[in-house]
């Protein structure tokens, strides 16, 4: 069972991302899918005793599960909440991205959240 503090967080982060993007706030959503992805992330890696909350340990982390569970998804789910966190700092992504790019992160949140 993975830590209900962590899954709680990333779900929240997803709602708060959907209204940030409603409200035209693209930054402030795009930080919030990263933060999403980050506590599910952190929920999966704590549920395995796996240490760390640097952005090293979480990219490290989501390719052992990819590996674990032979689902590329999990590699492509990562990389998309990644340019979501670049995005919040240097705002290069353009409407496309974003269209392109939600649902891969909101899946990859319920693809990691579903792990046992």
């Amino acid at each position: 069972m993975l830590t209900h503090e962590h899954v709680q967080t990333a779900r929240d982060f997803l709602e708060a991302s959907d209204r940030e993007f409603a409200d035209g706030d693209y930054l402030q959503a795009s930080e919030k899918l990263w933060g999403a992805a980050a506590h599910a992330l952190m929920a999966a890696m704590q549920e395995r005793g796996w240490s760390g909350t640097s952005h090293r340990s979480l990219a490290f982390s989501a390719e052992r599960l990819t590996r674990e569970y032979d689902d590329p998804a999990i590699r492509a789910g990562f990389v998309a909440a990644d340019r979501f966190h670049r995005n919040f700092c240097h705002d290069f992504m353009e409407d496309y991205d974003f269209d392109m790019g939600r649902p891969i992160v909101r899946d990859f949140v319920e693809r990691v959240l579903a792990l046992e």
